[in-house]
Formats: structure tokens, sequence, C-alpha cells
């Protein structure tokens, strides 16, 4: 099976897409890769979802990525006598560490590292920034607020603090636990939530190791001050637009997005646009007008991927906004514009081998028109490197490891394929051939670039660069 376009689609699994019937369909209309989401359901549940995705990926014969997005920290506020109060504009609002239910003059806040964070001037939000109140004073284990923006409040609801770095780990015990299970189980992509610095990836890759790729979800902030440290340590990142949008203007939203994607571009890092992009298909089997216009700005921007959330888990219409956003990226990329924006934004290669190899490819493809571009890769290092080039033809990547085939289901333009190792150059190139005349890229009489790294099995070692031509 394959797709007729280059950026990705990552569907995510609930409800209304639980048994092998609804990932099917999801899987024929064109998901790539399938998020489980760990802030729902049960671990057994995902298990059952993982199970059907691995005998639907051996049935078609094609690499299916699988991603395991971790809950991360919540923090809320406690509970209420009756369940729910009114906060006024302008009153007072003690946040203590007291566990008695608040009224309308004090609430608990059970987060001692909130408090240790806090400054006088810092505001926080409440119930994704409905509600929001400014520090007055503080303690270890109080705050003293002013309300800035009042309305109902009820039990347990969410406490955002956008300004401040809160010393709190990514990882809660919940994560770990639900992050052992998913390694067990066989995961591709571990979405990692609440990064605030380079240090959270390092946290998780301590446990993960190399036993899957760690995508960064930017939804703080002070992420985005730590941008290119996060980018370099991740393996990829995902614009979660939903919490970003919560602790800051909707309006920087935007800018921020195209911010991150570009950064991303640069360094050759998958990146995803997630949250919100088809969110009136939920209830309704068309989007709106608004809705296309921000998955088509996604596309035009180069993304790697886009992403359903709420849309495929628990909507009506799941088959259908696959089929749309199938549509949407299609027309995308056939549009002219679309080619000639992606020249326009692409990054200049950085000083190495790698990407002097890459570069070169990109530079072929355009003079020669080829069928495709061939990577021949261990690690997933060298398709990476050919796809952050957006070459104008496809990138078929033979690689001999399945985790490395599922991974790359996430990455523009890539087309993977499981081949038995190679010894030499000739054997290589042999199986560049016949690979992309048996995937339907080539016809005998077409030329293919070939690219791989020298020795075979190294990663990081892209360093070959040949044309080849399919035999009559």
């Amino acid at each position: 099976m394959r797709r007729a376009r280059s950026a990705k689609i990552v569907a995510t699994l609930g409800p209304s897409t639980s048994d092998e019937q609804a990932i099917r369909a999801l899987f024929e209309r064109g998901v790539d890769v399938f998020r489980l989401n760990f802030s729902h359901g049960t671990q057994s549940d995902h298990a059952r979802r993982l199970a059907t995705i691995r005998a639907l990926e051996k049935e078609f014969g094609r690499p299916i990525g699988v991603l395991l997005d971790l809950q991360g920290p919540k923090l809320r506020l406690g509970t209420f006598e009756g369940g729910r109060t009114q906060l006024e504009a302008g009153a007072r609002l003690r946040l203590d560490m007291d566990r008695t239910p608040g009224d309308a003059r004090r609430a608990p806040l059970l987060h001692p590292e909130i408090f240790a964070a806090l400054q006088t001037g810092t505001e926080l939000l409440l119930d994704d920034g409905k509600l929001r109140l400014r520090v007055e004073s503080h303690g270890a284990d109080f705050a003293e607020t002013t309300v800035l923006v009042g309305g109902p409040i009820s039990d347990r609801k969410g406490v955002n603090v956008p300004s401040v770095l809160l010393p709190i780990s990514p990882l809660t015990a919940k994560d770990r636990d639900d992050l052992a299970f998913g390694l067990a189980m066989g995961v591709d992509w571990v979405a990692l939530s609440f990064v605030q610095r380079p240090e959270d990836i390092e946290e998780a890759r301590a446990l993960i190791g190399t036993r899957a790729w760690i995508m960064a979800k930017l939804e703080k902030p002070a992420a985005i001050e730590h941008l290119d440290g996060i980018v370099a340590l991740s393996d990829g990142i995902m614009v979660a637009r939903g919490d970003l949008g919560v602790e800051l203007p909707p309006e920087q939203v935007p800018e921020l997005q195209r911010l991150i994607v570009r950064a991303c571009r640069k360094g050759g890092k998958p990146v995803v646009v997630a949250t919100q992009m088809l969110e009136s298909m939920i209830a309704s089997p068309v989007p709106t007008r608004a809705e296309v216009s921000d998955v088509a700005t996604a596309i035009y921007d180069g993304v790697d991927a886009v992403m359903l959330s709420a849309e495929s888990a628990s909507g009506k219409y799941p088959l259908e906004a696959v089929a749309m956003m199938d549509r949407i990226v299609a027309r995308v990329e056939a549009d002219p514009s679309y080619r000639s924006g992606i020249d326009a934004t692409h990054a200049a290669a950085e000083a190495t081998t790698a990407d002097a190899v890459c570069a070169s490819l990109r530079n072929v493809a355009g003079l020669l028109s080829p069928a495709a571009t061939v990577t021949y890769t261990s690690s997933g290092f060298t398709s990476l490197r050919a796809a952050r080039e957006r070459p104008a033809v496809p990138v078929l990547s033979l690689t001999p490891s399945v985790a490395t085939a599922r991974r790359m289901a996430m990455v523009w333009g890539v087309h993977a394929v499981l081949v038995d190792d190679v010894h030499d150059v000739a054997e290589m190139i042999e199986c560049a051939c016949r690979s992309a005349r048996d995937e339907g890229f080539a016809n005998p009489g077409d030329d293919v670039v070939v690219v791989a790294g020298l020795p075979f099995g190294q990663s990081g070692t892209t360093n070959l660069l040949h044309v080849a031509r399919i035999a009559r």
C-alpha cells in the first residue's frame, strides 16, 4: 500500500475506534501512525488496540507507526463545598495545602511545587484559562491572590502557571508505569507531555534508551525559550496547540507554530501539528472552511504530519475526518505553489558529510527527475537527512530493522520497506532497483538516486550517492 502524498496522518484511537473493523477502516482511508492516548482508557484497552494494529500491519505488509502519548503531570485544584463556587472579579482567593473543601474565599491546591516557584505578580489560569488570578503574596504552602477574571469553578479544575518554570518532572508515577508497559508492548514513539527544558528529554531518554523514539510535546511557554535545545535532543516534536493556546494568548499560537516547524525542518526532526485541526467533525460530517485552511497551512509549511485527536477517538465521523484530511493534504501537495514554498523555506545544509550527500541528492533529483530516491538505513539516520531536504520525488527507505521502518511512518515523504541485510554496494544497488520496481515507484528504464552510509550498519555514516537505472 502506497500513499499518494508526502505528509503523514496521525489518528488517535478511542471509544469510537477501538475494534478491528474501525482500525482497519482508518488505516485504509489514510492513517500512517496510530496514537494511543494514555490520558484515557486502561492499559489493557491500549494493548488490544496495539495487537489489532500489528495484525493489520502483517496482513497488509506495511509498517505502521504507534505513538504512546503519556498523560504527564496534571495540576488541579481540590474540591469545593457543594462541588462548585463562584469567583468574583476583584475578590481575594487564598490557595493552600489544606484538603478541606474550598469556597469563594479559599481553595485547596495540593501542589507544593507550584508554591515553591511563585513570585509576586505571577498569574494563574484556572479551568483552561477561563479564570485568571494574580499572586499578591505567597509562602511555601500558600498564595494570596486577586481574581482578575472571575466565573464559576468546580471540583478539580486544571491550573496553569504559564510564566513560571515549574520544578517538576514531566514523568509522574503513572507515566513511568505506562511507559514501561508501552515499551514492553513495542510502541515506536513516546510523546512526552509537560516538556519545559532539554533536561526533561534527557530524563526520559535515560528510561527509554533506544527502545522507542521520543516526541516532545511543546505545550509550555518555557519550552519555547529552550526550543533549539529541545529539538536537538528529541527525535521529533509535536506542536500541542491546545495547552499552548491556554498558557499564551491565542493570537501568538500561529506564529509559534511556524517558528517550531522551521526549527524542526532546520534540524531534520519530524514535526507534527496537533489539536482541533478538524474539531467540528467530532459532531459534523464536514469541517468548517477555517479548519480546512488550518490543515492546509500546516502542509504548506512543510510539516511531517498532522494529527486528529477527539475527531477520530470519540467523534461521530472518524472515517470521514481521516478521509477529509487525506484529501486536503493531497490537494495542497498537488498545488504548484506548494513546491515553490517548500523550496523557499528550505534550510541550508550543515557542514557534514551526511548533509552534503543529501543536499546533492536534492539537487540530483531536481535535475534528473528520477522515479524515486532510495535510502538504505539501519538506524533511520540516512532517511531522516534525506527527508530533511524535501526532495521532489518520494523517499523509498530500505531497512533491515522493523523498528526503524515503523518509526519512518511519521516522516515526510518516506515509504519504508523491510529488506534483508546487504553486504556490499553492488548488492545494495540491486536491492534498491528491485524494491523501487516492486513497490511501484519505478519502471524499467527509470532512474533512481541511491543514498547510503558505508560501512553498512553504522549510524550517521551517510557518505554514498549513486544514480542507478532500472534494467529493462
